[in-house]
């Protein structure tokens, strides 16, 4: 892509182009040896028809179909959901389609990382302690002992505003009008800094408080415990306290069982208590207190040692899509992770939603005919429950989505999926369900960012990269989360929340594959410890569990 390029055709099939900047309306357009003008404007990520498009034409993208023409669409003319609406081609099993090109990782040859090793073989990229409820009743619980622990031991986040809330009293006991404390400045404060680790080697202590174990059905109940249990067993853990109440349905000899499938030698610290069996309140948490300070104790010896690139396992996620997400930052993943499977390494693309007209491609690409039957079954009962309930995939996009170019499930599916390249499936994953296969894996889950991204940690993910257009601050408790812009001025505009940023894919002044090689480079320094994505700065530790009942 070439810095003069205004507009692009993504694969030889499509018949739209995608605008690159904002065209106005009469920009004479060069295409396959004619020349058209723009028949409406065409703000930047929209697309236009190459050729007119009756009504009921079908139209493609990344060389699938993504939509059919509602009314007739003149060559030049842009696309809204006024003029299209979803569609998408059937699938079926097919034949094993597992050639593909390896990407050069000459790069990289020699190269590790710094990580936790753990008895099980797996490698953690960060070393924290974990205090989860098995059921909401607990979750007051979980937060005194997160208002006891963190700021003594050192893991308070400096960032506070505090200081901003002392100077707006101050405004107001001063007599100051409503007009005058909305117009004030705030002066600059300075915060306390962090006291210094009591464990140099636990990175913190993370408290997942959720709404369920209880009150729903009994698979989500059972399905939280094996989250839960991923968490535990997951390498970037140390040990863990869990807080039960005793009466509900999420029993500790479920997550048991659940822990003893994903580690059946497990052996890190972990404390478990039950009120109903301890019996008051002081005591429940004076022995919490006690006994997670002992796990910290011993968990604290573990320190980081060289690791292969092979045991990174990176979950693929985006959210606050845009028109450009499928044609700088989703692609740059895909390169990431064809790099990363050739190294060894795993990789997990989740969001079943957003994978709506790319099945076929992804069923060919899978191992074996077991795997392909397994994945789309996944996706038709998925769907299938979605339409009894009147929202299928179609329903998927945002209304952000759409402003910013995605105004069909499709388009944002096909722009989605780029994100796992271009390797074989390995394995196909229900939630929750662990990672045990390097290679491709495609985990079941919405296509809601924090639901998505909290199962892909629970299955494994030790890394997540996560590509957004419009901007989100989503985080992860015990994973890094790498956020990637797909485009410049949202880059610039929110530099709190973006680590990198892939708009210059779409500025001509990097391939994808050089943005690719970039983007593992930080892998790498997060990995080790050496660099701080954002979410871990702004201690964003969202943690949503999936209510296997519908959610997008």
């Amino acid at each position: 892509m070439s810095q003069k390029e205004t507009y692009l055709r993504i694969h030889p099939h499509d018949n739209v182009l995608v605008a690159l900047q904002n065209l106005e309306q009469g920009t004479e357009i060069n295409f396959g040896g004619s020349t058209f003008p723009l028949v409406d404007r065409v703000a930047a990520k929209h697309k236009f028809a190459i050729n007119e498009l009756v009504q009921g034409a079908e139209i493609y993208m990344y060389g699938v179909l993504v939509g059919k023409a509602t009314s007739t669409i003149p060559k030049g003319g842009v696309l809204t959901t006024a003029n299209v609406h979803h569609a998408s081609d059937s699938y079926r099993l097919g034949e094993r389609k597992l050639n593909w090109h390896q990407p050069d990782t000459s790069n990289f040859e020699g190269k590790s990382f710094m990580g936790y090793h753990r008895t099980d073989g797996s490698v953690g990229t960060a070393n924290y302690w974990i205090v989860v409820p098995l059921v909401f009743c607990e979750n007051r619980n979980i937060q005194v002992l997160k208002e006891a622990l963190v700021d003594k031991l050192g893991y308070k986040k400096a960032k506070s505003y505090e200081g901003d809330v002392e100077q707006l009293m101050e405004l107001y006991q001063a007599g100051k009008s409503v007009e005058e404390i909305l117009n004030a400045d705030f002066q600059a404060s300075i915060d306390k800094q962090n006291s210094k680790r009591l464990f140099k080697n636990i990175d913190g202590i993370k408290f997942l408080n959720h709404s369920m174990g209880c009150g729903g059905t009994k698979d989500d109940s059972d399905a939280l415990c094996g989250l839960i249990a991923g968490y535990i067993t997951h390498p970037n853990v140390a040990g863990a306290t869990v807080l039960s109440l005793g009466c509900q349905h999420a029993q500790v000899s479920i997550l048991q069982a659940e822990i003893a499938k994903r580690d059946p030698a497990f052996n890190k610290p972990m404390v478990v208590l039950e009120q109903q069996k301890v019996g008051t309140e002081t005591e429940l948490l004076q022995q919490a207190l006690k006994q997670t300070f002992a796990g910290l104790v011993q968990a604290n010896q573990t320190q980081r040692q060289p690791a292969s690139l092979s045991k990174l396992c990176i979950g693929l996620e985006c959210g606050g899509s845009d028109g450009f997400s499928g044609i700088s930052a989703n692609p740059a993943l895909g390169y990431v992770s064809d790099m990363l499977v050739t190294m060894g390494g795993s990789v997990i693309l989740a969001e079943f939603p957003e994978l709506c007209g790319v099945e076929q491609e992804l069923s060919d690409r899978c191992a074996d005919e077991e795997t392909a039957n397994r994945f789309m079954h996944l996706m038709t009962t998925y769907n299938a429950r979605a339409e009894a309930d009147g929202s299928g995939f179609y329903a998927n996009p945002s209304p952000g989505n759409v402003r910013d170019g995605l105004i069909t499930d499709a388009i944002k599916s096909a722009g989605a999926a780029k994100k796992g390249g271009t390797s074989p499936v390995t394995a196909v994953l229900d939630y929750p369900e662990k990672v045990t296969k390097p290679g491709l894996n495609l985990l079941c889950t919405p296509g809601s960012d924090v639901e998505s991204t909290t199962a892909e940690v629970g299955s494994g993910a030790n890394i997540v990269l996560f590509t957004t257009g419009l901007g989100t601050p989503t985080g992860n408790p015990i994973t890094p989360v790498i956020k990637l812009s797909t485009n410049t001025v949202m880059f610039e505009r929110m530099p709190d929340i973006i680590d990198i940023n892939c708009g210059t894919i779409i500025e001509g002044d990097e391939t994808i594959q050089q943005a690719g090689e970039r983007i593992l480079n930080y892998v790498i320094q997060v990995a080790s410890g050496e660099a701080e994505p954002k979410s871990v700065k702004l201690g964003q530790d969202d943690f949503i569990p999936w209510k296997r009942g519908v959610s997008l």
